[in-house]
């Protein structure tokens, strides 16, 4: 299990944590960065891959995030500023 990080924001309220599932698509200048690692280091989350596939084009990854919502909703605007593409995961009561 993960260590619990301290809130980023230090104002006393307490925030249940978001669970998001996000479909992301890396462009080719991206495939050897390693975006999930600097997402959990830069932003309070924890994430979970959940299924990947990766070429020398494109990555297609799933990913879990758990985080404060202003912790995931920073996260995935980050992530969109460095082109990688955001797609929520749709999830039938199967999948769930």
């Amino acid at each position: 299990m993960a260590a619990k990080k301290k809130s980023a924001a230090g104002s006393g309220k307490f925030a249940p944590p978001t669970h998001s599932r996000v479909w992301l698509t890396y462009p080719t200048k991206l495939i050897k960065r390693p975006v999930i690692w600097e997402l959990g280091h830069k932003f309070e989350l924890v994430t979970n891959v959940r299924q990947a596939s990766v070429s020398d084009e494109v990555g297609i990854l799933c990913l879990e995030i758990e985080g404060a919502p202003k912790e995931v909703e920073s996260g995935l605007r980050w992530l969109k500023k460095l082109g990688v593409s955001v797609e929520p995961v749709e999830m039938s009561a199967i999948a769930s």
